[in-house]
């Protein structure tokens, strides 16, 4: 029934459903047959994105019990980072990445840190239609332009300041990733939290990105080369478990969000109690689990 269809909800379905699946590219590069990765995107395009889309932003059960996630946290990046983590583990290492003596990791590092700048700045620059593109008014459009820029900036510096002290200079690259880190954490609760809220969000993201390619390369031994998995998988869920902790009423559209029915209250740091966090907590495990059964089965 074309008179009836919804094009603009299937356009912005269709570009978040690509988005899902080229997160996993970045783990598996260098190493995977083009075949499969289009059988891997067939996978997530065709059954874990439009389930768990549905459960989300279709009126499924979790949008019935007041899950939130405005641009794609959960159903987006952690998606594509759990599938990415799954693919990367099953494929193993790159020739050279550990040590066949003691077992230790290698940096391979990028071969043009000035080309990978300028994808992260087109990535941040598009993120403000990413999470503006939802927004139903101008000042919701204001306040979530402001917490998009505020949280991967915060991200950014505290990366900067953090390897800086523990390396002895800054990490250029961390700090890159840190600012996609900040930009995925901040993507679910951008139109309900404030300026105070996306500061702690990023602060958290920043450190988060270091300690998430730590944990693979020296604790899981699997191989990431552009860290997707700490900044989409291990951000997408501190994003969606943010919102449960930082969502206010000073935020533009939430008394809007709870008049309706469609939140299920505040944030727990703003007197909302654990209602919200415990629905938050609910939706990121179970939209991990039917992406990661279904990925682990394919």
């Amino acid at each position: 029934a074309y008179k009836d269809f919804n094009y603009s909800a299937f356009v912005f379905n269709l570009v978040f459903c690509a988005t899902t699946a080229t997160i996993v590219s970045g783990a598996m590069a260098e190493r995977t047959k083009f075949l499969s990765y289009c059988v891997y995107s067939a996978v997530i395009s065709a059954f874990i994105y439009p389930i768990e889309a549905h459960w989300i932003w279709g009126g499924g059960w979790l949008s019935q019990i007041g899950f939130h996630d405005f641009a794609g946290s959960c159903a987006i990046h952690m998606v594509g980072g759990i599938s990415a983590l799954i693919g990367a583990k099953i494929l193993g290492p790159r020739i050279g990445k550990y040590s066949v003596r003691t077992g230790k990791p290698h940096a391979i590092p990028g071969h043009n840190i000035p080309i990978g700048a300028l994808g992260v700045f087109i990535l941040w620059l598009g993120w403000y239609g990413f999470n503006g593109a939802a927004a139903t008014s101008l000042r919701d459009l204001g306040s979530i332009f402001l917490t998009t820029t505020i949280s991967p900036a915060i991200a950014t510096v505290v990366c900067m300041i953090f390897t800086w002290i523990k390396y002895g200079s800054p990490d250029v690259s961390m700090c890159l990733n840190a600012s996609l880190a900040g930009l995925v954490a901040i993507t679910a609760p951008c139109d309900v939290t404030d300026a105070l809220g996306a500061i702690i969000i990023g602060i958290v993201a920043g450190l988060l990105v270091v300690f998430g390619v730590w944990l693979l390369d020296y604790k899981l031994h699997v191989d990431d080369p552009v860290g997707a998995v700490a900044v989409h998988c291990m951000n997408g869920m501190w994003g969606t478990i943010a919102v449960g902790l930082f969502a206010t009423e000073s935020a533009p559209g939430v008394k809007d969000l709870l008049a309706s029915g469609s939140m299920a209250g505040t944030g727990l740091f703003y007197g909302g109690g654990f209602k919200l966090l415990g629905i938050q907590l609910v939706g990121f495990l179970s939209v991990a689990a039917c992406a990661a059964i279904t990925m682990t089965l394919v």
